[in-house]
């Protein structure tokens, strides 16, 4: 058996939840005591009761782009379908595209949008790595200048992961795949511990003694692909960007002063706090990461850790069996199938403590 191998996991296909609870913290919640090696169900709204006064809650304040993109070629009539990537904030796009026939560099694709015919229209320059175009939006004649995600808001749709619906998306999608607290316009998937969450959980959260601190990774598309080779150290991470400020990097010091948890809501939270402290302390920080989380990393941050459950064969999978214990994390899987709880992006959450 290789290294991958270990991170395999059998679903039946019904527990792969299609759609969120109708209230979002009446999500079931497995609670995992490491210390202790036990299991316990709850439910997410029993949080304030779960925290403890003094713990901090970091949040991802990331906010999911419309970024899938349905057209047609100006030049043959025909359909095309891409996925917003990144812009540079100087008007250059990078797409994934699919057509029948091969795209050329200069061709110009209308989207279906809210403007109607020729409103969004966008023209392929090149062609890079990994099958990743480079597109301008082209303004339409008279119109007046819109930002990319003005432009993404008027003629994108929210990019489902495949498992839900064949990334088919419904109007509540709109809302339902934000978390609340999303504010910051970059990612092309949730991070999905925080749909969980209302303002009125927040709200009490907070209440409660628990600090809130907001940072922010935009989540890319590579989080959902699974790791293709057999050891660990050879897969290729992908990179994220994300920040973490000094006034949160301040709180989160005193809440280890005064001996409380440092709680992220999320992988993407895990992975923002241990780069920024991967010299060993934390501190301010801003870029890309590409760190994978794998057996043998130091925790310098995280304490505990709220999660969803995940695909297997993932570097999201591979995070959590290495911050939960690998033995304790393959028993909380087993339960939760047991259980039927729900999986992946809309599915139930787990506490590791």
């Amino acid at each position: 058996m290789s290294e991958i191998d270990q991170f395999d996991y059998q679903l039946p296909k019904q527990l792969i939840a299609q759609q969120p609870t109708p209230h979002r913290a009446d999500a079931r919640l497995m609670v995992v005591d490491r210390a202790q090696g036990t299991i316990a169900h709850h439910h997410v709204r029993d949080l304030p009761r779960l925290l403890r006064a003094g713990d901090a809650l970091v949040l991802n304040e990331t906010r999911v782009v419309p970024a899938r993109l349905v057209g047609r070629r100006k030049s043959t009539g025909g359909h095309w379908e891409g996925l917003f990537l990144a812009s540079d904030g100087q008007g250059t796009w990078k797409l994934l595209c699919k057509a029948r026939g091969k795209l050329f560099a200069g061709e110009r694709i209308e989207l279906a949008s809210e403007l109607g015919p020729g409103g969004v229209v966008l023209e392929l320059v090149s062609k890079g790595e990994a099958g990743v175009w480079l597109a301008r939006p082209i303004p339409r004649p008279g119109d007046e200048p819109r930002s990319d995600f003005e432009l993404l808001e008027l003629a994108g749709r929210i990019p489902l992961p495949h498992y839900i619906r064949a990334g088919e998306m419904v109007a509540a999608d709109r809302e339902r795949y934000q978390t609340v607290f999303a504010r910051h316009p970059g990612a092309v998937a949730a991070p999905t511990a925080g749909l969980h969450f209302t303002a009125e959980l927040l709200r009490q959260v907070e209440a409660s003694g628990v600090d809130l601190v907001k940072l922010t990774l935009h989540v890319g598309l590579d989080t959902f692909r699974p790791i293709t080779v057999e050891s660990l150290a050879e897969h290729p991470m992908h990179a994220e960007w994300g920040q973490v400020d000094a006034a949160a990097v301040e709180r989160l010091k005193e809440t280890r002063r005064r001996g409380g948890r440092i709680v992220a809501v999320g992988t993407t939270s895990v992975r923002v706090l241990e780069t920024a402290a991967a010299s060993g302390t934390l501190a301010p920080w801003q870029g890309e990461t590409r760190l994978f989380i794998r057996p043998g990393h130091p925790f310098r941050v995280v304490d505990a850790l709220l999660t969803n459950f995940h695909l297997p064969r993932t570097t999201l999978l591979v995070l959590v069996r290495t911050f939960g214990g690998d033995a304790l994390m393959r028993a909380a899987y087993e339960e939760a199938i047991r259980e039927e709880y729900r999986f992946y992006s809309y599915g139930d959450a787990m506490l590791i403590l």
